[in-house]
C-alpha cells in the first residue's frame, strides 16, 4: 500500500511529495542515508551550489557517465535532468537509480522525438548516427555512437572523412565541429532553450563594460556568439581553462551553476554570467535543472523514488553506443 501510495504521488507531482520535519538536518539525514543504504549522489555542474557540495562524484556529462560506470554503490541517485538518470540505468541496469524529481527534462532531449528521427535517420540510409548525450533513451538506442561536448571533436574525427554523417540532436554543437573540422554533418534541428537564449547585444556591451575580461562559452551557444568568444569549450574545459589562466575576470556563457565551482577552485578570479535576451537577473539559469532542491533529494534517498524504468530492449540497444563512446574517451 505504501509503495502504491508513492507512486500515485509520483504520477501527480513527479516527486515524493511528502512533509519534512520542521528543524531537520538534511543534510547531515542525506550522510546517514547514503552510508545505510550503500548509496552514491551523482551531481551536475548546473545544479545549486547546495546540492553540487553534498555530491559525491561531481561532473560534466562524460565524467558521471564514467561515475556511473564504475560504481559499486548498490543506490544510485542522480541530481540533475531525467536523460543522465537514463544513461546511469543504462550502464547500471541491475542497481536502483531514482532522481529527485521526474519533472527535471531537458529542452535539447525533447527537441528530438524518436519516431520523428528514425523517420529522419531513414531518410540518410548510408549515415552514421553521432548522439549527443543531452537525448533521451530511444535516440540512444537508434545511435551508432554517443558524444558528450568534452569527446565530440574526438570522437567525429574517428571516423573516416567519407563516411558521412548525421549528428543529434543539439544543431549548434554540430555546426560547430563542421566548421572546425570541416565536415558537412546533417544536422538534426534540436537546441537547448538555456544556450540558445543568451543576447549577442547584451553580451557585447558587457564585454565593453569589463574590458580586461575574458569571454569563455560553451558549443551549445549559437554560432553569433561563440564569434566573439575567446575560448570555446565544454564544461569541464571552461573550468579547466579559468583555472589555469592568469587572468582575473571572466563573462561565461553557460548554465550560471557553473560559478559555484569556478568561484570555489578560483577564489580570488571574478566571474559574471553572460545575460539572456529575457533575462532581468543578469543570468540564465536551466529552469529544469533547477527543480532539483535539496528536500527532494532528501526525499527520492529515503524513499527510493522516482525510480527511472527502461524497456529492456531499448535499454540494450542503448546501452551499445554509450559504451563506444567511453572506449573512445
Amino acid at each position: 500500500m505504501l509503495q502504491a501510495n508513492f507512486d500515485q504521488l509520483i504520477v501527480a507531482h513527479g516527486y515524493v511529495n511528502q512533509p519534512v520535519a520542521p528543524g531537520l538536518d538534511l543534510i547531515q539525514e542525506i550522510n546517514r542515508l547514503k552510508k545505510e543504504k550503500n548509496a552514491v549522489i551523482l551531481g551536475h555542474y548546473y545544479i545549486t551550489g547546495e546540492l553540487q557540495d553534498i555530491s559525491d562524484f561531481l561532473g560534466d556529462s562524460l565524467a558521471l557517465a564514467q561515475a556511473a560506470q564504475k560504481t559499486e554503490a548498490d543506490l544510485i541517485v542522480f541530481v540533475g535532468v531525467h536523460f543522465m538518470g537514463e544513461t546511469a540505468k543504462i550502464l547500471n541496469p541491475n542497481k536502483k537509480v531514482v532522481v529527485p524529481d521526474m519533472n527535471a527534462g531537458c529542452s535539447l532531449a525533447s527537441s528530438a522525438p524518436a519516431d520523428a528521427f528514425q523517420a529522419f535517420k531513414d531518410q540518410h540510409p548510408n549515415h552514421k548516427v553521432i548522439s549527443y548525450i543531452n537525448c533521451s533513451a530511444e535516440i540512444k538506442a537508434l545511435s551508432d555512437v554517443i558524444v558528450t561536448s568534452s569527446n565530440a571533436m574526438k570522437i567525429v574525427e574517428s571516423f573516416p572523412k567519407d563516411q558521412p554523417l548525421i549528428f543529434a540532436p543539439d544543431k549548434n554543437l554540430g555546426n560547430y565541429i563542421n566548421s572546425v573540422t570541416g565536415r558537412e554533418m546533417v544536422l538534426w534541428d534540436g537546441a537547448c532553450m538555456v544556450h540558445e537564449k543568451y543576447s549577442l547585444e547584451k553580451i557585447v556591451a558587457l564585454m565593453d563594460e569589463h574590458p580586461k575580461a575574458i569571454f569563455i562559452a560553451h558549443p551549445e551557444c549559437e554560432k553569433q556568439v561563440l564569434l566573439v568568444a575567446d575560448f570555446i569549450g565544454s564544461t569541464t574545459a571552461l573550468l579547466n581553462y579559468v583555472a589555469q589562466s592568469d587572468k582575473k575576470e571572466f563573462i561565461v556563457a553557460t548554465e550560471s551553476g557553473i560559478l559555484h565551482q569556478m568561484q570555489k577552485s578560483c577564489p580570488d578570479k571574478t566571474f559574471i554570467p553572460a545575460p539572456s535576451i529575457d533575462s532581468t537577473c543578469g543570468c540564465n539559469d536551466c529552469s529544469f535543472m533547477k527543480l532539483n532542491t535539496i528536500q527532494k533529494l532528501y526525499l527520492a534517498l529515503k524513499y527510493e523514488r522516482p525510480e527511472i524504468i527502461l524497456d529492456p530492449v531499448i535499454l540494450e540497444k542503448a546501452k551499445l553506443p554509450i559504451l563506444r563512446m567511453l572506449e573512445l574517451s
